[in-house]
Order: C-alpha cells, then structure tokens, then sequence
C-alpha cells in the first residue's frame, strides 16, 4: 500500500511539472501571437508612463543645469563685484556718500586806524510785494481784554510811496512793480539787514521780507560817502570793482579782504542727514583779522568839511586835500569831492549826471588825486630848488635879478610872474616867497638840460609811486630828447608847467623835503591785525630812497617856512607853529593853449611842525574855482590847509613851537 501511495504522489508530482511546463509553452506562444484589444490598452498606458518618465528626468535635469548655471554666473559676478571691482565700487560709494562743502565766509572788515568799522559785512535780505494783500493793521475798538484790530486795505501807489524813501526808490517805478502782478513782485534784493528792519517795523500786510539766504551777506559802510574814494564798493559777486577810476581797496585788497575758505567733504546719511561725528572741530572756525587803515576818521571828516565849505564858496566843480605822515608815507586822510556813497553807489552816479551830464559825471566823480595826472604849478618850486642845491649851482644866499620876463628861447614869447611885478634883485628864498617864475627859470639856467633830466627822472615824474589804490596815474613828461632839443622844456618845469603828475605824487615830493631827503611810498593799508591788536601779515612797502641830502632837505623847508610868514601863504598861518608851505596857481592847458583863466587848479602844500621830529604834510587843490575877485591857491587853498592843520594839531596832539603866541581863544580852538 505504502508502495501504491509513493507511487501515485511521484505520479502527482510528475503530472504538477508537466502542467507548468505547458503553462509556460503557452505563455511563450502568446507572445508571439497578435495581441487582443484588452491586451494592447494595457500596453500603451504602460509605453506611456516610460515616456512620461523619460520626460520628467529630461526636464528635472535642465532645471539643475539651469540653477547650476545660475549660481555659477551668480558666483562669477560676486568675484567680479567683490574681488575685481572692489577698489572701484567703494570709491564710487564713497563719493557718493561724500557732500564737499566750502563754507561761506564773510568779506574781512576794514577799521580806521583807531578802530573805527568803516565796511562790515551783514546778512542780506529780499523783499517780495503781493499787490493783492496790500493793507495795515488799524484799531477798531476796545473789547472786554484787548484792543479789537482789522486789516484795512493800502492803495498800490500809497505803498510805493511809503517804500520808496527806505529803499531809495523812485515812488512811480516802485507803482509800476505794481502794476505787473498781483503777487510776487520782486522790489530789493541784497538788501541791508537795517532795510529790512525798517520794512519790518511798518507791520504792513503783503510784504514778504526774509534773508535771501542763510549764508548771504551784503557790504555795508557804516560811514557812507566820508570814506567813498578810499574804500571802493563791491559788486554781486562780491568782488571789489574798478570801473572809471572810482575803485578802492575792496578793489586792490581784495586778497587780504577775503578770507581763505577751505574745502570740506562730509559724509551724509541715505536721507542727505550730515553724520556729526565727521565734522571736524575747525569746521566753522573763522579768523578776527581786521584790515585796519591808516586813515583818521576824524580828520578825513574835518577836511571833507573844510573842503566842501570852500568849494562852495568859490563854486568849484571838484576838490582834494591829502594828509600825510612824512616820515612813513601813510596817508591819514584823503578826501575827494564830489564822491559817492558805496552803499548806493549806482544811485548816486545817475543823480549826479542829471546834475552835470552822464559823460562829465564819470570824470568828476573818479579819485582823481590819485588817478588824474595834472600840472602842478607853482607848488613844484620847492623841489627844483632842492635839485638846483643838490648840485652846488646856487646857495641860499644866491641873489637872483627878476625883471619881470624872460625869454628861454629865441623867437618864443617871453616866460612872465603871474602878477607881472617885477621883484628886482632876490635871494633863493624870496624867489620861493613871492613864487617868481622869472627867478625859477633864471635858477635852473645854470643847470645843464641833461643833468636836469636826469634828476626829473631821479625824483619820479612819469613814472607811479606804487600807492596801494588802484588807477594811479603816472604823469607825463617829454622824453630826453625832446627835453634836449629846445631849452624852454627846462624853464616851463622850473615853474612846475610842460609836465604832469597825481597830487598825490606832488605830496609825496614834498614830503621828502619833510622827512630829511627821503621818497617814500604813499599808501592807506596799515595791516591785518587780531582782535588783541597784533599785526599777522608783513609789511611789503619797499625801503625809501634818498633823493636829497638831510642838509638840503632842511634849508629848503626853512624858505618854504618864509612863505607862510612873509610871503604868499600868509592865509595857512597858525599862532604859535611853525609851518612851511607853498601856493601854487596852475594853469591848465585847453584846446593847446594857457589862455582860459578859468581853467586852472589853486593849490597850497603845507608841512607841519617845521621844527618837529614827526612832520605832517598837508595838500589842498581846488579845480576852476569861480568868484568875484582873482582865484589864487593863497586865497582859495590855503584858508582849507590851515583848518584841516587845526584839526590835526588837536587829533595829533602837536605841541606848539611858541606857547607865548597862542591867544585864549586859539587854545580853545585847538
């Protein structure tokens, strides 16, 4: 049985093998068959998915070769940023986040030597009118706890007019602003603070007043007109001018005037807000140098005075007095009339040529006793003296035969006095004393042309002394040949005509005589100084040459002193001092001949105190002065000379010569 049933299983296991063999014949045989309906659905769902897959691994991969690529370029361009243009980009940030700053500084004030402000800088204002909202506050009543006020309207031309005194305005072109707009009209720009103050202070509804800027300024001079021909003005770009001869030293001291500005590079915030902790301490900080003058506000005051008063007088069209310190050349005062106001300089110049015509009025109102060369006349004898001593052709004890004319040359008309006197035999300082041309010609006969030429050129005539305003003339003279050619050039000069220099040239040669031989340089400019006084530039004059011995220089001041005593500066005179001087009347050429009586220059020069260690000379000329009896510089000049030398003994404190001679009231005077 056992053997039955091991039978059979092998038999089962047999028959198992063969099923799956032929199950497995089948399954070959199917695939090599044409596939049913069912059969082919499922095989393409199947080719579909491989595709899709396929696809999905293409695009997975071009996004990473794309984010690859990305980053690579976005490595690239860091190394680029920040390896190879890093030097260049922070210097680009840099300035960018760098503001350069050059502070504004006010213009350097000027002070008279005694401290006194003259030009000053303030802060700078503009006025907008609004036509429309014209009115003023009016009371209307008092209510329970105060005055009750309304708005009551101001008619356009009633404004103009109450503008147009403070801003020195014609009312009717101020009405014609006016007129353009209701709003926004612009009426003063640059103006003063104290004009701005003064609008203010009418509490008028439409004006618009406010600083043009927070670091604006204009130029203001506290003095007005007493110191115009001296100080210049400035224009809008706050440079000093020099138009028509009528420029000062905010003109030629314009570099000491400004002062030096440095530029700053602050960093800012992305906002534009300055970072604090980049400023530096020195910032802000500014000098207190002052340019301080030479000139004596109080004695260029008097001498304005004095001058004005005699120009009036004699209906003089224009006049100059000059004060100046022999031994240095500093001048103390220097006066021109007509002048300005550099405060409102446009507006005095076209008043004044309404007054004298728009082509006279620029020559008139120039410096002229710096600028203008003209001949000097009779107050040049002194120094042909002082050449005639200096080379041993006379003494002072040399007596001269005036017979009232000569004749220099041949064929030409005779050389006469002014008076026609004829002065007979005199002596050196006679000759000085009674100003006679005839004895001046006969003087420097002696002399030879060319050794005369020589000295005129010795002493400087032709040529700028080299004061420290601009515009200065230099005079004019023939030149060496022509002087050689014909001796009359020699005899016209001896009495001071047939050459030309500045007054201010004219005093600086008397001033020589003054200070023992010596030719300084005339200038106004004392120095920088700090508020302690001490001076922070150096003096940049040249030294002063000698141009006559100490001896002559004396002997001539001492004639020169026979003149105020005896002679024709008697009018200069003051009790108890010893001054020196000369008067001159100077003709002046017109249409080439000396024929107009009315065109002539009066002059007188004056030294003070003769017998002092430090001496003053003092100048006044008055242009075609007009009057009822003869023109003279001794009449005309001299009375302005004295009252400026009485302003300067009480300034000076100069002591007198004889106590003995000042009478009580004199005292009081002085």
């Amino acid at each position: 049985m056992s053997n039955i049933r091991r039978k059979k299983s092998r038999q089962s296991s047999e028959n198992d093998h063969q099923r799956k063999a032929q199950a497995v014949n089948n399954s070959r045989r199917s695939s090599t068959q044409i596939p049913t309906s069912s059969s082919r659905s499922g095989e393409s769902a199947i080719h579909r998915r491989s595709i899709n897959s396929k696809n999905f691994t293409t695009r997975l991969a071009g996004v990473w070769l794309v984010l690859g690529l990305g980053t690579l370029g976005l490595l690239l361009r860091l190394f680029w940023l920040q390896v190879l243009q890093a030097p260049k980009l922070q210097k680009i940030a840099q300035d960018r986040q760098t503001v350069p700053i050059r502070p504004f500084l006010p213009r350097r004030t000027i002070v008279d030597r005694a401290n006194n402000q003259i030009a000053i800088d303030r802060p700078s204002y503009t006025i907008y009118a609004h036509p429309q909202q014209f009115g003023e506050e009016v009371k209307t009543g008092k209510g329970a706890s105060k005055t009750k006020t309304s708005i009551q309207k101001v008619d356009p031309l009633d404004m103009a007019q109450r503008l147009a005194p403070i801003l020195g305005r014609d009312p009717q072109e101020l009405f014609a602003k006016f007129q353009q707009k209701n709003t926004g009209v612009l009426i003063g720009s640059g103006l003063r603070e104290d004009i701005g103050t003064r609008i203010l202070a009418l509490k008028l509804a439409g004006l618009d007043v406010q600083p043009r800027s927070k670091l604006d300024y204009t130029r203001f001079y506290p003095q007005h007109k007493m110191l115009g021909e001296i100080l210049g003005y400035i224009g809008l770009d706050r440079h000093g001018l020099n138009r028509q001869a009528k420029a000062g030293i905010e003109y030629s001291q314009s570099s000491l005037l400004k002062r030096e500005v440095k530029e700053y590079k602050l960093t800012q915030t992305a906002k534009e807000e300055i970072l604090p902790d980049r400023v530096t301490p020195d910032f802000l900080h500014t000098d207190d140098l002052k340019l301080r003058l030479t000139i004596d506000l109080r004695l260029q005051r008097a001498a304005r005075q004095a001058l004005l008063q005699k120009m009036k007088e004699w209906n003089a069209p224009r006049g100059t007095v000059i004060v100046m310190d022999a031994e240095t050349g500093a001048l103390r005062s220097l006066v021109v009339e007509p002048t300005y106001n550099p405060n409102y300089y446009a507006r005095d110049v076209q008043n004044y040529s309404k007054i004298v015509g728009a082509e006279r009025a620029p020559i008139l109102l120039q410096n002229w006793a710096v600028s203008a060369p003209c001949e000097p006349g009779s107050t040049f004898k002194p120094i042909a003296v002082a050449i005639a001593l200096e080379n041993g052709i006379i003494e002072p004890k040399t007596t001269i035969i005036d017979n009232g004319s000569i004749v220099a040359t041949p064929g030409t008309k005779p050389i006469r006095n002014s008076h026609l006197e004829k002065n007979g035999k005199i002596d050196i300082a006679e000759v000085l004393q009674r100003s006679s041309n005839v004895g001046m010609v006969k003087i420097m006969q002696k002399l030879k042309p060319d050794v005369y030429y020589n000295w005129l050129q010795r002493i400087g005539l032709g040529q700028k002394y080299g004061i420290d305003l601009p515009s200065e003339g230099q005079g004019e003279i023939v030149n060496r040949r022509e002087f050689l050619s014909s001796p009359l050039y020699a005899a016209n000069t001896a009495f001071g005509q047939g050459f030309t220099l500045t007054p201010i040239q004219l005093v600086t040669l008397i001033g020589s005589l003054a200070n023992g031989g010596k030719l300084v340089t005339p200038h106004v400019v004392d120095g920088l100084f700090d508020s302690a006084g001490v001076r922070k530039d150096k003096p940049n004059l040249p030294e002063p040459s000698q141009i006559f011995s100490p001896t002559t220089a004396q002997i001539v001041l001492e004639m020169m002193e026979t003149v105020v005593t005896k002679g024709s500066g008697v009018n200069a005179q003051i009790p108890g001092y010893r001054i020196a001087g000369k008067t001159g009347t100077a003709q002046q050429v017109y249409e080439g001949s000396y024929k107009r009586d009315d065109k002539k220059i009066t002059s007188f020069v004056g030294v003070l105190p003769v017998d002092g260690q430090h001496r003053y000379v003092v100048f006044a000329a008055i242009d075609q002065p007009k009057g009822k009896e003869q023109a003279l510089g001794s009449n005309v000049a001299a009375p302005v000379v004295k009252a400026v030398m009485e302003s300067l003994i009480s300034i000076e404190g100069i002591p007198p010569s004889n106590p003995s001679e000042i009478k009580p009231e004199s005292k009081a005077r002085l």
